[in-house]
């Protein structure tokens, strides 16, 4: 159940992440709510995500997820298209997500 939450509030944070683009630096009213309601519900599901999954890991994969997941969304939504040595980062971040999921014995399976 800790991954479902952990998976919530990665959607949470991706969302909240995309509308503070079009918030205009919370100029419009629409984005900026949708920005407060989504990293609210993120770290809400991520306290939640604690409770079982250490810090250190729940917050590497969080975070691993959220940069990749929104570089795709920056670059299909924005148009902006990552170069290549931003590529290979986002890969080895990838990379060391799925090495915590797949061979650490510190995050439940």
């Amino acid at each position: 159940m800790a991954a479902f939450y952990l998976s919530i509030a990665i959607i949470a944070e991706v969302i909240a992440t995309s509308a503070l683009k079009s918030s205009e630096a919370f100029t419009r009213l629409g984005p900026s709510l949708i920005v407060i309601t989504g990293y609210s519900a993120a770290f809400y599901f991520l306290a939640i995500a604690l409770r079982t999954i250490p810090i250190g890991i729940a917050y590497a994969i969080w975070a691993g997820a959220g940069i990749t997941i929104i570089t795709v969304v920056g670059a299909l939504a924005f148009k902006q298209i990552p170069d290549l040595a931003a590529i290979i980062g986002i890969t080895l971040i990838v990379a060391g997500v799925i090495v915590i999921n797949v061979f650490s014995r510190t995050t439940p399976h």
